[in-house]
């Protein structure tokens, strides 16, 4: 059972839904490991479970969120991928985890994410869309750029206190 009511986006290879009940364990143990360290972890099991909490809220609060990403045919979390806009961020993001499950060099970040780029465009309406990277992370530059984003170094940072790097994505022509 999805908690809250949120679109399906769909690619040639994968399911991006709403997160579940189920998907909190798969989220909690991302959050347990070192891979984490770029997107606020590791954490506690406590304090992964209240992300969690949070990423669901986010769906309740605006009415867009992070998506879980599953393979078509299986139900297994891949990772998340959406829009993220919390309390506090100067511009509406969109951003991506993937799990262990999700190894590198299989095209699954780019696939979802390139998803969620478009519906933020096309559906949402949003006016512009950074992602925020943090230093270091070099496969998420990377994933940034094949997506056509660009760094922006005037861009508001969403912490200043830890400044990354923000990535803009280009509006597709013809959109107004």
């Amino acid at each position: 059972m999805t908690l809250i009511k949120t679109p399906t986006l769909e690619t040639d290879r994968l399911i991006l839904r709403g997160p579940k009940a189920s998907d909190a364990e798969a989220f909690m143990a991302f959050y347990a490991t070192e891979r984490s360290q770029f997107t606020g972890g590791p954490m506690t099991p406590r304090q992964a479970w209240n992300f969690f909490g949070t990423e669901i809220g986010h769906w309740a609060i605006h009415g867009f969120g992070m998506f879980i990403v599953t393979r078509k045919g299986s139900d297994a979390p891949l990772g998340i991928v959406g829009h993220w806009y919390p309390w506090g961020w100067p511009e509406k993001e969109v951003g991506w985890v993937l799990f262990e499950a999700a190894s590198e060099g299989q095209g699954i970040a780019f696939e979802a994410a390139k998803a969620c780029v478009d519906h933020a465009w096309r559906v949402l309406k949003w006016p512009t869309i950074v992602s925020y990277i943090a230093h270091g992370n070099d496969a998420s530059v990377a994933l940034a750029k094949r997506l056509g984003a660009l760094l922006d170094e005037e861009a508001v940072q969403p912490k200043p206190e830890t400044p990354g790097y923000v990535y803009r994505h280009p509006r597709p022509e013809g959109l107004a």
